[in-house]
């Protein structure tokens, strides 16, 4: 293999990375969330590279009190929503910026009300690309979970 299809780490400082990947460099960045709902594992909230925001799977956990909101799928999906909008924040991007959501449910029955709170944070004329789900199960036994990548 030649070495041009390797990558190799040229700096690791502050939570970024730069690769080497070619003649390419690749810049990779963790983005640390002070106030939102932390993550349920070993992986990070979100990572941008190279203007790229690639965010994790969401869930309707509430961040100030640490429980999940289980009220309706609508308060569900708006929590999720928000923890994802949070994230963005964090990033120095907006809900804008969405490129691709992917939407997993519990029961594809929810599809219509989860479309409707959906439709409220992606109002303008060129909303992000969606794919929705059914799923047999959920972490934490949440009825959605949302993930996303955008411009940031």
């Amino acid at each position: 293999m030649s070495a041009s299809n390797h990558s190799v780490i040229l700096a690791v400082q502050n939570f970024r990375s730069l690769f080497l990947k070619g003649n390419e460099v690749v810049m990779k960045e963790k983005i640390i969330v002070e106030n939102g709902a932390p993550p349920g594992g070993p992986y990070s909230p979100a990572i941008r590279a190279n203007g790229l925001l690639f965010i994790s799977g969401q869930i309707p956990l509430n961040p100030e009190t640490g429980t999940l909101v289980t009220d309706s799928i609508q308060d569900e999906v708006r929590q999720t929503l928000e923890n994802i909008k949070v994230v963005m924040e964090a990033a120095g991007s907006t809900m804008d910026n969405a490129l691709k959501c992917t939407v997993y449910l519990r029961n594809f029955q929810d599809f219509q009300s989860m479309n409707e709170v959906y439709a409220t944070y992606f109002p303008s004329d060129i909303p992000p690309t969606r794919t929705t789900v059914e799923v047999s199960s959920l972490a934490k036994g949440v009825n959605v979970e949302i993930d996303m990548i955008a411009l940031g």
